[in-house]
């Protein structure tokens, strides 16, 4: 799939200054599902640029914001598996589209505009709470969504993925009760 970019020249022109930066290929050492944020920021970049491509046939959107958007959403300075949340809302999930902001703000102010951010910051949504703003946003967040369902194909990963991690003692015991009461009480409704 790989040099399906390289071969699409508008594509390749708009991603390659941020390919040679050495701050995002960092991310070839940062694992995302089952490959690299690096190789999952290019994926969903890639598929974001198609999308855009057929619905600009009938809608207006901004092919370059797409590109951009789509490869720094994940721009984030801490493997996600490394990331330590104070409570569950703090978790990865919610809080790395503003990282991902912030970091992209630092590395390249050149490319950030305010489509470009709403679409970083927006593209967990539902997570977000808030939608993205904008058709870019949303092209974003759905082809992030659909390049993310790679984790399908490995059903024993999904607790992992989202981030539970079943070794650790607290969570192993916390779903013990949790299934401990769920189960008292369906044996006192029969």
């Amino acid at each position: 799939m790989e040099n399906q970019y390289y071969q699409e020249k508008e594509f390749y022109q708009i991603i390659e200054p941020i390919l040679r930066n050495t701050e995002f290929q960092r991310r070839k050492n940062f694992l995302h599902h089952q490959d690299s944020v690096y190789e999952h920021s290019l994926k969903v970049a890639w598929v974001s640029y198609k999308i855009a491509k057929i619905i600009q046939k009938y809608r207006k959107v901004n092919i370059r914001n797409v590109v951009i958007g789509g490869l720094l959403h994940d721009f984030y300075v801490t493997p996600w598996r490394d990331y330590k949340a104070a409570n569950f809302f703090q978790s990865h999930g919610f809080v790395h589209g503003k990282m991902a902001v912030k970091n992209a703000s630092q590395f390249f102010p050149d490319f950030m505009n305010e489509r470009v951010i709403d679409s970083i910051q927006k593209h967990m949504f539902p997570l977000t709470v808030i939608p993205p703003r904008y058709l870019e946003g949303w092209i974003i967040t759905m082809a992030d969504k659909y390049v993310s369902l790679e984790v399908l194909k490995k059903p024993k990963e999904l607790p992992r993925y989202i981030g539970i991690d079943f070794k650790k003692e607290k969570i192993v015991l916390r779903f013990k009760k949790i299934y401990q009461k769920t189960e008292n009480f369906i044996s006192h409704i029969y």
